[in-house]
């Protein structure tokens, strides 16, 4: 346990910003399953708007450094492929 006063601060800052990330990085996560099954059902009125808001999320979490760059440019990829794949079959 530490001793001074800033390091029990620090641990207490620590703790709130790792449950915070943590509760994140579990939302992009579901946001990205239900995109995934929406685009495997094709439900092409749903698919478009969870694309956006995919897309945006991800980029905020790496804008604020919760997640690596090339990890957010990686799922904005994989995403974006699966989304024009979905689209170029229904057009």
């Amino acid at each position: 346990m530490p001793n001074h006063k800033s390091a029990i601060k620090r641990v207490k800052q620590t703790k709130k910003r790792n449950l915070r990330n943590t509760s994140n990085v579990s939302t992009m996560k579901t946001f990205m399953k239900k995109f995934i099954s929406a685009a495997e059902n094709k439900d092409m009125d749903n698919i478009e708007k969870l694309f956006k808001i995919n897309v945006a999320f991800i980029m905020k979490l790496a804008s604020k450094h919760v997640i690596h760059k090339n990890n957010a440019a990686r799922k904005v990829s994989k995403i974006t492929k699966l989304y024009n794949s979905v689209k170029s079959i229904k057009a």
